[in-house]
């Protein structure tokens, strides 16, 4: 189902200005997709939360995995790492095309709104970053959807190579790095090592102390988390892996794949072959990680590639999933309960860390590094139910989240509607 020409052509109107896509033009599908991100990144983001910074990718640093803890540790590793963010980035990039089609529909040229949009977004991403939690993605989001805007009007085919063609330079990279420090003198590969992977007993012992202080305390850690995370990290991952699945999410938008665009029949035979293949892969890497001990030199440049590469698969699993979900009548409580929660994506990531944050740092109750898989994951559920519930009685009342509208409003430069004048009125 292609959509090549889903742009609208201008209107002949004067005086006429760029606004958000209408309420009653929401796609149940993208907002339901985008729900379910919201809520499965926290099983991935609530290891960084309640633990020291390199025990996410080294899952052996803070102890032995086995037992519920490890089962935890893969079925997240499996159904959510780089899955959620994946599917972020796609729906960044459907995003885009949606909202340049609808400010061109407006006669207005898109480029400016969405230059503000993703500098307005690069702001809170930093505000995120180094004032409350270092692991923020809003930033590399803005950056790398400034990156990719000039590609939107590329035919779909040639936004799926480009895009995995992108994806692959991390890979590159990874590889790059691994042969260089092959050819370094044992001491300096300690200190990556240190820096990556495995920090003495004197730093680990610092982060803790740090984010179990005050909030000033907790600076020392957190401006360095995030200036590498905002650095090398967006130099060797984010960059290539956002923008790459920007790139595909226009794609796949273009053919119709996420708005439903094929047969509850053929989204599920894909689907559940998908995720069999992707699931494989990713097993696999977790075993050749345990057969080489978690080194770093292995873990982290080689068998991270196997996630890296499986989760594509595992992404589309979880796209035919909520095409079906939102295609069948019986599952649209299900369908209508995600969207209602994508629809405040933003306000309810700032809310995942905001609650967090305050259960394990030490401004709220000092939980960090007191946690273990199984209660980080009953954490986990219990947001769960409080976004989902949050934002259904939220969006009775308003047409959009407080961040949300917020971000329009200085987007379009022009205060949005907010506080409905009756339950259930449209904007």
């Amino acid at each position: 189902m292609q959509m090549e020409g889903a742009a609208l052509q201008p209107p002949a109107t004067q005086n006429v200005v760029a606004a958000p896509v209408s309420e009653a033009r929401r796609l149940l599908s993208i907002d339901a997709l985008r729900g379910l991100a919201i809520l499965g990144i926290l099983a991935m983001n609530i290891q960084d939360f309640s633990q020291v910074t390199a025990a996410y990718s080294n899952p052996l640093l803070t102890g032995t995995l086995t037992g519920a803890d490890f089962w935890i540790w893969f079925i997240s590793r499996e159904l959510f790492d780089q899955k959620m963010m994946g599917i972020f980035s796609i729906l960044y990039g459907a995003g885009i095309v949606l909202m340049c089609s609808n400010v061109e529909s407006r006669g207005v040229r898109p480029a400016g709104v969405f230059i503000r949009r993703s500098l307005w977004l690069m702001v809170f991403g930093v505000l995120h970053a180094y004032l409350i939690w270092s692991g923020d993605i809003l930033f590399s989001y803005g950056v790398c959807g400034l990156l990719v805007l000039p590609l939107r009007k590329w035919p779909s085919k040639r936004l799926l190579v480009v895009g995995f063609l992108t994806l692959g330079m991390s890979t590159v990279l990874f590889f790059s790095y691994l042969r260089a420090i092959e050819s370094w003198p044992p001491d300096k590969v300690h200190e990556v090592e240190k820096q990556l992977w495995r920090p003495t007993q004197g730093e680990l012992a610092a982060e803790i102390a740090a984010y179990r202080g005050s909030w000033r305390q907790q600076m020392a850690v957190r401006v360095p988390d995030a200036e590498l995370l905002e650095g090398q990290g967006m130099v060797f991952l984010t960059i290539w892996r956002a923008g790459g699945l920007m790139l595909i999410g226009m794609a796949l938008y273009k053919f119709g794949l996420l708005t439903g665009g094929l047969s509850v029949a053929q989204y599920r035979s894909t689907g559940i072959a998908a995720f069999v293949i992707g699931a494989g892969v990713i097993a696999y890497g977790v075993s050749r990680n345990f057969a080489h001990h978690w080194t770093m030199q292995y873990a982290f440049f080689v068998g991270s590639q196997y996630n890296y590469w499986g989760s594509l698969a595992v992404i589309w699993a979880w796209i035919c999933l909520i095409q079906i979900i939102c295609k069948l009548t019986s599952l649209k409580p299900v369908a209508t309960a995600l969207a209602l929660t994508g629809r405040m994506a933003f306000t309810n990531y700032i809310l995942e860390t905001l609650i967090c944050t305050t259960i394990f740092y030490g401004h709220g109750l000092g939980m960090f590094g007191r946690c273990n898989r199984v209660q980080g994951m009953a954490i986990v559920f219990g947001v769960w139910i409080f976004l989902l519930v949050f934002s259904r009685i939220w969006l009775r009342y308003h047409y959009s989240g407080p961040l949300e509208w917020l971000w329009r409003t200085l987007t379009y430069r022009r205060i949005q509607p907010f506080r409905r004048r009756k339950i259930g009125a449209t904007a």
